[in-house]
């Protein structure tokens, strides 16, 4: 467990905690002794893989035994190198990959040749040529490695380093029980949903961590249940204060959805258990009856786990009885939401604004819709008045949503608009609601940028890394893929270098599993202009690796792209399942990209060049993680996607989805989203002073610091926020 811990403490910090163990022999310590030496060595294996030891770590390790120094590497270089998707054996169908591809028709005839000298084969092969039809997967020699990882490496030159290469810095950390607390606390505290990884690290945390320091609150109702879950097998109190955080509850207990998006197939419970739910439920009713109206929206959620809990075996405890018969129709729980509707309905907007300024949460996230429905100005200036009045029991990221909700909201209709899920996938239509009046939303902008300004700590000395500025805020952990170097859906990234190479490694579990890495290039109207997959292995801009049609083993997929030589204004590469598992069944999947200079060659995968690693974990049969757009003065930046298209159950390809593709990207790339310029602009509204970071010497005093990466020197009581933890920015 404790290599767990180290390793989770590593990947969402980039610390490594202290680590303990006997300090060097006498006469072996410091310059040239036994850790010194291993602490030198395990910096230079570090750095093969994009990583670095910061200066306090290298002093701190170098003190160390060399056994020590020995053990602490080998775990933190597992750790580093999975990060990064170094873990595993990327090997390319073409051994001199981005060398020496072939046209694909020259490639496809040199495999029917293959196919006709074999015998086994040549009857098959020779059958399908008189129908006109050729099936390329029955080619022996198509789809399959033809050579080693080994022989591929050694048919590669060496990396040539650059200083553009990635050079991630591992920081000390302090004990590593101490690590583990904060870490759990921080998960745990979190004003933002997490995704589906960090609600895993959660639940480990938790199981470590019931019996020690607990957050004053966890604002976010799938963490309270993750939590909920270790506290409830450690016999804690539990922390409920709604009837929904029971049901999640239970979800959790059956590895169901605790995001309450997927039903649960409910386990059966043991009787302590049942007894926690049921009493746990009728507190929450007895306090406060009128919290039965939440339950109509999981009814059916709820009478399977009546079939569970069996409630009427219990009768000490009739409130939580209440529950279930509200569930089947028996009883009646009037739902604050159909109040609102029904004055709506009516037109009565100052009555709804009314109703809803008892939920402050629902009123926000109604702003819009009451704002078009009103008739009068009138009306209008009491809907911003009463978003005033209860904004400060508004969450953070509610008023940041709305927010951003309202400054990319047009003020006329006709407009393409686009919708995401909280799992990823995303589809388009046409904007059909009325404008809302440009000067009650000016208003209102102007109230959510006080509330926001309100909440934020005065910062001191603001020191800021110009990089993080158009970074999106992180307004839930689902807009975000977990990995390396992986920013917010919607953020713009600079892209600087010569090449350009996507990678996707897959390993299926039990079915055969073909991915196919694509890329699409388009021009400034979104029209197709090339694009590069296993049906088109070469063009002007690029190289395709080859197509791997199965991975038992794991199988690995690449596209290099010369910047200069693009035709188009976007890229935007593309992970299509053509057949087999899907991206939540595969044992393991990842994407990523890299950049390099044109002289630095090296293998297909160069950990030190890989500048993002994301997992693929979606629903849908095609994956959009990114899209790459060249600007008006020839740069290339990157806009983060995060999508997952339904596709079809097989044989996605580039040429079928494009026009979709293309559809979709436009409003994404045209929406400006709510990014850290604006939370920093805020900020230094009450900063002693604001500074821009160049990289080099940091203040010798505290500063709150905000930017891609901690940069070493800084004061240890500087408040310090990262991409690890840009969530932290969002105020409660």
């Amino acid at each position: 467990m404790g290599d767990v811990l180290e390793s989770l403490v590593i990947r969402h910090t980039h610390r490594l905690p202290s680590p303990t163990g006997p300090t060097g022999q006498p006469g072996v310590t410091g310059p040239d002794g036994e850790g010194d030496m291993a602490a030198r060595q395990f910096d230079a294996a570090l750095m093969s893989v994009g990583f670095k030891l910061s200066a306090e770590l290298l002093e701190h390790l170098s003190r160390l035994s060399g056994g020590t120094v020995v053990d602490t590497a080998v775990r933190a270089l597992g750790t580093v190198r999975e990060m990064v998707g170094d873990h595993v054996q990327h090997n390319a169908y073409f051994i001199d990959f981005p060398a020496n591809v072939p046209d694909t028709f020259d490639f496809w005839m040199g495999c029917v040749a293959d196919a006709l000298a074999d015998e086994a084969s040549r009857a098959g092969t020779l059958a399908q040529l008189r129908t006109g039809v050729l099936d390329l997967l029955t080619l022996p020699t198509y789809g399959n490695y033809r050579h080693t990882y080994a022989e591929m490496l050694a048919a590669h030159d060496e990396l040539i380093a650059a200083t553009g290469d990635r050079l991630t810095v591992l920081h000390l950390g302090g004990d590593l029980a101490d690590e583990v607390t904060s870490l759990y606390l921080a998960l745990a505290a979190s004003t933002t949903p997490l995704g589906d990884d960090g609600l895993s690290d959660l639940r480990i945390l938790a199981e470590h961590g019931v019996d020690g320091p607990q957050p004053e609150a966890i604002p976010i109702r799938e963490s309270r249940a993750v939590v909920n879950e270790a506290r409830l097998r450690a016999g804690a109190d539990l922390l409920l204060d709604t009837v929904t955080d029971v049901l999640r509850l239970a979800c959790a207990l059956s590895d169901g959805d605790v995001t309450l998006q997927e039903a649960t197939r409910f386990r059966g419970l043991s009787r302590p258990v049942r007894r926690a739910l049921l009493a746990g439920l009728d507190a929450v009713v007895s306090a406060a009856p009128a919290k039965l109206s939440d339950v109509a929206a999981y009814r059916e959620d709820w009478k399977r786990l009546g079939e569970r809990l069996h409630p009427h075996e219990y009768p000490q405890w009739p409130y939580a009885a209440d529950v279930f018969a509200v569930a089947r129709g028996e009883k009646e729980a009037r739902s604050f939401d159909s109040r609102a509707e029904e004055l709506l309905g009516l037109g009565d907007v100052t009555g709804t604004v009314e109703l809803l300024k008892l939920a402050p949460g629902r009123l926000f996230r109604s702003l819009d819709r009451l704002l078009r429905t009103a008739g009068t100005e009138a009306e209008r200036d009491a809907v911003v008045a009463a978003a005033q009045e209860v904004a400060p029991g508004v969450s953070g990221r509610v008023v940041l949503s709305v927010r951003d909700h309202f400054h990319n909201r047009a003020g006329e209709t006709g407009e393409r608009r686009v919708f995401v899920n909280r799992l990823g996938r995303a589809w388009v239509t046409t904007d059909t609601r009325a404008p809302v009046p440009p000067p009650a939303r000016d208003r209102l902008i102007t109230v959510l940028d006080d509330e926001v300004r309100r909440r934020l700590p005065a910062p001191g000395h603001l020191l800021i890394d110009p990089g993080v500025l158009d970074v999106a805020v992180p307004l839930s952990g689902r807009a975000t893929a977990s990995g390396l170097g992986v920013l917010p859906r919607g953020s713009v990234s600079p892209v600087d270098g010569e090449l350009l190479r996507f990678f996707v490694y897959w390993k299926e579990t039990h079915h055969r599993t073909d991915f196919d890495l694509s890329a699409l290039i388009l021009d400034a109207g979104y029209r197709t202009v090339t694009w590069l997959s296993y049906t088109s292995l070469r063009d002007v801009e690029g190289e395709h690796s080859g197509d791997i049609t199965e991975a038992p083993d794991g199988a690995s997929e690449f596209i290099n792209l010369r910047l200069g030589a693009v035709r188009g204004t976007y890229i935007v590469p593309q992970v299509n399942i053509y057949s087999g598992e899907g991206f939540e069944e595969v044992e393991e999947s990842f994407f990523g990209f890299m950049l390099r200079d044109a002289e630095q060659k090296g293998r297909p995968f160069e950990p030190r060049t890989v500048r993002m690693k994301s997992e693929l974990r979606g629903p849908g049969r095609v994956a959009l993680p990114l899209a790459f757009q060249r600007t008006s003065d020839g740069r290339w930046v990157a806009k983060w996607l995060h999508l997952y298209l339904k596709g079809t159950p097989s044989a996605n390809r580039v040429e079928d989805n494009r026009v979709s593709v293309a559809t979709l990207l436009r409003p994404i790339v045209e929406r400006d989203a709510l990014t850290v310029r604006y939370l920093t602009g805020l900020m230094a509204d009450s900063a002693t002073a604001t500074t821009l970071w160049d990289g080099g010497a940091v203040p010798d005093g505290p500063v709150t610091y905000i930017g891609m990466e901690r940069p070493e020197g800084l004061h240890p009581d500087s408040r310090v926020v990262t991409l690890e933890n840009l969530r932290d920015l969002i105020p409660a």
